[in-house]
């Protein structure tokens, strides 16, 4: 009976062990089975401003179960945004078998503004919702809104008006993409835009809707410019819009020409590559102390072309050189009251009188001519007007109102 018993006691033992292995057996297979089933092979992301597809599943399926279409929506939390900047939260839901959707509830960032070393971004309520000491790009930028103190997730210290502003006009940029470079908002709240070389003059925060959706027709039209777009005098009964363009002086550095009438290149001809005429090349300093030096003469007072003294037998030193005309660095002088150059007078070339050259002559300085008075008179701003289909003409017969024909040269408009 003893054995007997040892030998039942060892087979239960033996069954046991059996079963519990084919248990895990199956246990295993069917977490297998569950992995493999619901294994998430496509992942939808809702539309996001500022992150992509990519950015977003990998900052939200984080984890061991991220990839199950069943255990994702469970174990990929929803309050998990502390990092993750502009997101407000986001969820994560099964769409099928294979398929989940990945949702997100963005912050409503309507600017950013300087601050210190970094950049802060507010909502529509003013809120300060984000810090960043890069700037983003798609995100419109203000520039004369300023505060002293800033609290995480409270108002900022800005004026209503200033806000409302704000809003507005990033509401605007919103629909049609055309955020500029950064926004400028005077002490007596007037806006400006700032697309590259053109300043876009809002004025007043009246009429912006308008006032922008002729800024977003015309700024195409000006497109390489450099000047300022009047925008000012919108209102329900006016429609003018001028266009203040900026002249930009021709040098010898900028100077386009070198061709000739027939399209070849000579280097001294009076026409660009396109065949326009922009006449003959500007001189440089250098062009004009040669033109206008006093030397040449030996010191038996004959003239050579090339001796250091002037007519009266005056050492005036050798032929002006690149290298000399460097050396005065900002100082135009080295013309005499007859208008000769012999590097120490104390006039430039226009007969104006400059001083004696400063003690840091020599140091890097520009070929620029002191030709301010002249560039103002001589290069006038040129105005164009805007009839109400946008378009603009360089004539200036007649008188605009903004919805009759005819065109005016004045910039300002009652």
């Amino acid at each position: 009976m003893r054995t007997s018993n040892y030998k039942k006691i060892k087979f239960t033992k033996s069954a046991a062990k059996k079963t519990g292995l084919a248990v895990g057996v199956i246990l295993l297979a069917g977490i297998i089975f569950f992995f493999s089933f619901f294994h998430v092979t496509h992942v939808e992301v809702m539309e996001n401003t500022h992150y992509s597809k990519k950015e977003l599943k990998k900052m939200i399926l984080t984890g061991a179960f991220s990839s199950n279409s069943i255990l994702a929506p469970i174990t990929c939390s929803k309050a998990k945004v502390e990092n993750v900047p502009y997101v407000e939260s986001y969820s994560v839901s099964r769409s099928g078998r294979n398929s989940i959707v990945i949702g997100v509830k963005e912050k409503n960032v309507v600017g950013c503004i300087p601050y210190l070393d970094s950049y802060i971004y507010f909502d529509r309520n003013g809120k300060f919702i984000e810090s960043s000491r890069t700037r983003d790009e798609d995100v419109p930028y203000f520039e004369g809104i300023t505060v002293k103190k800033t609290v995480m997730n409270e108002k900022l210290p800005i004026k209503d008006a200033v806000l409302n502003t704000a809003v507005a006009l990033s509401t605007i940029f919103a629909k049609n993409d055309m955020i500029p470079d950064y926004i400028e908002l005077d002490e007596d709240y007037s806006i400006n835009l700032i697309y590259g070389d053109i300043t876009v003059k809002l004025g007043k925060d009246r009429y912006l809707e308008d006032k922008m959706n002729r800024t977003i027709a015309i700024l195409p039209q000006i497109t390489g410019e450099k000047g300022i777009l009047h925008m000012e005098n919108i209102t329900e009964s006016s429609k003018t819009v001028t266009f203040e363009k900026e002249e930009e002086e021709v040098t010898a550095e900028n100077w386009t020409g070198g061709y000739d009438e027939n399209g070849d290149y000579t280097g001294d001809g009076e026409y660009d590559e396109n065949g326009k005429y922009v006449g003959a090349k500007p001189k440089t300093e250098l062009d004009y102390a040669k033109e206008n030096w006093i030397g040449g003469y030996d010191e038996e007072g004959d003239y050579t072309g090339s001796g250091e003294y002037d007519a009266d037998l005056n050492y005036v030193g050798a032929e002006p050189t690149q290298e000399l005309i460097d050396s005065f660095g900002d100082w135009k002088g080295g013309y005499n009251e007859s208008g000769g150059f012999d590097g120490v007078s104390e006039y430039d070339r226009d007969g104006n009188y400059v001083g004696p050259m400063p003690d840091n002559a020599g140091s890097s300085g520009t070929d620029s001519t002191d030709s301010s008075d002249e560039s103002e008179s001589d290069n006038s701003d040129e105005d164009r007007d805007y009839s109400e289909d946008d378009s603009y003409s360089d004539e200036s017969d007649g008188e605009y109102d903004g919805w009759d024909s005819g065109y005016s040269d004045e910039s300002d408009y009652e």
